[in-house]
């Protein structure tokens, strides 16, 4: 199998190379590496073999992210910064009742915001931009004119998680970019101009498409 000889030859290459150059290896000892390295790829398989060659190197600190509450409630406590909270808090409002996936997308949308130089550039600062004036903010939950509540403390745990995995940088992307959201329930006058990326759970995603002067 040409796909295992390729393999052979860089294994034995990699022997050669990394031995010190104090030791004094017999060619008898190279065949018998070599032997033990061809029963091993004969016994793992071509299939498995191109998986793992194939297959990217996971990025440092990375989690593997299951979009389900058992993996969430899994996950250790937050670390309950301030930014942690308005961030928490704000997917408890907005999506409590959104499936694990869509929590994680409208918390990679507000993310997005900070990251944006359009917005504010803290999490605080982009969920309560507005905030003061009844229906004129961003986030309907900070200017409805009613208290927030958290009456589902076992939600609230849920989604502060979502959060921190969030924080850290551990997620996947999900909406390529979107920098808005509204429900299906409803259809805001920017949603027909706005680029659509993304549909999960009972939220929309869009990518604002920003122009500027010079265009």
């Amino acid at each position: 199998m040409p796909f295992i000889r390729s393999i052979l030859v860089a294994a034995t290459a990699a022997v050669v190379l990394l031995s010190p150059l104090t030791v004094q290896a017999s060619s008898e000892s190279a065949k018998e590496l070599a032997r033990l390295e061809e029963r091993g790829l004969k016994n793992t398989g071509q299939k498995r073999l191109k998986d793992l060659l194939t297959q990217p190197p996971a990025e440092a600190g990375s989690l593997n992210v299951e979009y389900s509450r058992s993996w969430i409630d899994a996950q250790p406590k937050p670390n309950r910064t301030q930014e942690w909270h308005c961030l928490a808090e704000a997917l408890y409002f907005e999506a409590r009742g959104e499936t694990v996936k869509g929590q994680f997308a409208v918390a990679e949308v507000i993310m997005n915001r900070v990251k944006s130089k359009r917005f504010p550039n803290s999490l605080c600062g982009v969920i309560n931009q507005g905030t003061g004036k009844k229906y004129q903010c961003q986030f309907t939950y900070t200017c409805d004119g009613h208290a927030e509540v958290i009456a589902e403390p076992r939600a609230y745990s849920r989604v502060g998680k979502v959060a921190d995995v969030i924080i850290d940088g551990n997620a996947p992307k999900l909406t390529e970019g979107a920098t808005h959201y509204h429900t299906t329930a409803v259809r805001p006058s920017w949603s027909r101009v706005y680029k659509r990326t993304a549909r999960i759970g009972d939220h929309l995603f869009y990518r604002h498409t920003w122009k500027s002067a010079s265009n």
